[in-house]
């Protein structure tokens, strides 16, 4: 990925936690153990997808790609950022700036689009279950899956295609913990509309309609929850949706706060605690949800821990 040599940087500050304090131990403690619960629980949920037949379906299917989604998306910062604070230094390289953009926005935009299809499953199941084993069929969701992945890079590159010809005139300090478009728009010079442009358009696409295919989704799923009679019916339905709907609420509530900021902006510790909880803290809930409210999981692992201790 080449990259434009008009730049007058080399290198980006980062000034989220660039704060020289004692409690920067305690905090590489929590991002450490932030990042081995993410690593290890949604590795968790992908190996019990895959040695457990009961949990060979679309659901866990889409969600072995969202445990892996998430850990990828948590590689992609934490490391960089336990790094930073243990070496006291908070700058990072140009190339590397773009090409942890790059895999974010790649992350992120399967992920969007990824939690929309597991809601389109979840309302096959409940509204079509006649017809959901055509409609969720594996062929179905190999295609799905593929391209929602080429759906993530081809929007990650036009808008780091477009970013890497920006002009950087000498400010190098981004007001962020990690490299992201809009804050390295924020500090660019010269011409950025189209850019910015793109952006917006993006939004709709990868943002806004993904959610309201998952508004709509839902209003179905609702309605046909409604009409069963019987309440132990309907608290089935119910459960098998509320581990995704929990995930939904927590992934695109927090992506909205961190993106649709005002035209201010928010100060740099409050960018910094919301950037923390959107690509930090929500992979790590991810499998926690999950595996706590999820009976299938659970029997799964319970099955797995009770063969391990008869060997």
């Amino acid at each position: 990925m080449a990259f434009s040599n008009h730049t007058l940087v080399s290198e980006f500050v980062l000034l989220g936690f660039s704060n020289n304090t004692p409690g920067q131990v305690y905090l590489i403690l929590l991002f450490l153990t932030i990042y081995l619960v993410t690593i290890l629980g949604n590795f968790m949920i992908i190996s019990l997808i895959l040695v457990d037949s009961h949990l060979h379906s679309p659901m866990y299917f889409f969600l072995s790609h969202l445990s892996f989604l998430d850990v990828c998306y948590s590689t992609v910062t934490v490391p960089r950022i336990l790094a930073n604070l243990l070496l006291q230094r908070h700058t990072i390289s140009f190339n590397l700036c773009f090409a942890q953009m790059f895999f974010l926005m790649v992350f992120s935009g399967s992920e969007c689009w990824l939690l929309a299809i597991m809601a389109y499953d979840r309302y096959a199941a409940i509204c079509q279950p006649l017809r959901y084993s055509h409609l969720m069929s594996p062929h179905v969701c190999i295609q799905a899956a593929v391209i929602i992945w080429i759906w993530g890079f081809l929007d990650a590159a036009v808008h780091t295609a477009l970013a890497s010809n920006l002009h950087f005139c000498g400010n190098n300090q981004i007001h962020h913990i990690f490299c992201d478009l809009p804050p390295l728009l924020k500090i660019a010079c010269g011409n950025k509309s189209v850019s910015e442009i793109t952006i917006h358009i993006a939004t709709a696409f990868v943002g806004l309609g993904p959610f309201l295919f998952v508004v709509i989704s839902y209003c179905y799923i609702l309605a046909s929850i409604l009409r069963i009679r019987s309440n132990s019916g309907r608290q089935k339905a119910f459960s098998t949706c509320s581990s995704h709907l929990l995930v939904v609420i927590l992934y695109f509530g927090n992506g909205s706060v961190n993106y649709n900021q005002p035209s201010a902006g928010y100060s740099l510790e409050t960018d910094t605690l919301i950037s923390t909880m959107y690509c930090i803290v929500t992979p790590m809930m991810n499998p926690l949800i999950y595996s706590l409210r999820n009976k299938e999981v659970k029997g799964a692992l319970k099955k797995v821990l009770e063969r391990h201790r008869r060997m």
